[in-house]
């Protein structure tokens, strides 16, 4: 049953990783693009909205300037990103333009989506191109920000988006048919579905030895985390198969599916979540915890037990339990010197509206 719900998908999120749009020469490999163009032309005519997110910037670069392996200083990542780019962007551009479809290319930062003017300001842009039919091509701003290319990735982008907009369904499609089991042992299998992330799930999964390529599953997990929290399925398949699309979107077996959960975040929330660098954090008792959680209570004074870091009034935060685990986010309302300073009485920390429950 969990997969009939992907039937009705209107909005996907697309994500295509470096290794299914390169060659072994770290060049885009076109036959391969040109399928995947192929299947996303055909949901568009099937009335589907979608959002393109695009790695290969960095990998089309490296071949272009000549480079065997992904550079390991800055300067000349955000090179290989700026050339690569411009060459990836134009034959998307000429790949789309034989399905008689047009594209718009958006490079977002974090930055973008964190401050919340911006943030609404990019959903606004995307929903207005999706209305007229353009296929918004989305990339990280990799040319220009430092912080994106040193910790983050395309599969947690893609992840922001479909929460962004919101979408009704994300498709990561990488080299593996899913989260295997066993990987690289004979009797590895296929996940199919996968409707909790424990401990379990996250041990078996690593990062990727890829020279063109940053993430691997670990990065898609966590990916998983944010759509799954904010009520998005996601599905990792093989992007080298033919006609996926067509069949994840027919509610067929293919891939991982990880099953959303059922409440869905509102904008606002989603916001708080997930499109922020927290600050600092606030470690709270047992009994605040149970009143956080349990009965959608804010967070008191005499609740947290220590804070770290150094923040402002206004500022996101991590709330964790005394073991370290987070288990909410919220918009503190005072100073960390506020809150050492012990004199706050029953003022509300984080108000139960500013907090997110993850």
């Amino acid at each position: 049953m969990c997969r009939e719900l992907l039937k009705k998908a209107a909005r996907i999120v697309v994500k295509l990783g470096t290794g299914v749009l390169t060659d072994s020469r770290k060049q885009p490999d076109l036959a391969q693009m040109e399928q995947l163009v192929g299947q996303i032309a055909d949901q568009g005519r099937e009335g589907k909205e979608i959002v393109l997110v695009t790695s290969g910037a960095v990998g089309s670069g490296m071949g272009a300037l000549g480079y065997k392996k992904r550079p390991g200083q800055l300067a000349e990542l955000q090179a290989c990103a700026a050339v690569g780019q411009s060459r990836l962007m134009a034959t998307y551009d000429k790949l789309f333009a034989k399905h008689n479809l047009h594209v718009a290319q958006v490079l977002l930062t974090h930055e973008d989506l964190q401050d919340h003017e911006r943030h609404l300001n990019a959903r606004n842009t995307l929903v207005t191109l999706l209305k007229h039919g353009v296929i918004p091509i989305i990339n990280e701003n990799d040319a220009v920000s430092s912080t994106e290319l040193k910790f983050g990735d395309n599969d947690k982008l893609s992840a922001l988006v479909a929460s962004l907009l919101p979408a009704d369904l994300l498709v990561i499609l990488t080299t593996v048919d899913g989260v295997i089991e066993n990987f690289g042992k004979a009797n590895a299998r296929t996940i199919a579905t996968i409707d909790q992330i424990s401990a379990t799930v996250e041990g078996m999964v690593g990062g990727t030895d890829s020279e063109t390529a940053v993430g691997g599953m670990a990065s898609k997990i966590q990916a998983a985390k944010i759509v799954i929290r904010s009520g998005i399925p996601l599905v990792i398949a093989s992007g080298r198969k033919k006609h996926l699309l067509a069949r994840i979107l027919a509610g067929e077996e293919e891939g991982t599916i990880f099953i959303p959960q059922p409440a869905k975040l509102q904008g606002r929330k989603r916001w708080i979540a997930f499109f922020h660098h927290p600050k600092g954090t606030l470690f709270v008792d047992e009994g605040a915890k149970r009143a956080l959680r349990e009965h959608g209570k804010s967070l008191l004074p005499p609740g947290v037990a220590r804070c770290e870091g150094e923040f402002k009034a206004g500022e996101v935060l991590c709330i964790c339990d005394l073991d370290g685990t987070e288990f909410a986010r919220g918009i503190c309302n005072y100073s960390s010197n506020d809150i050492q300073t012990r004199t706050l009485g029953r003022a509300e920390v984080v108000h139960r509206d500013n907090l997110v429950i993850l």
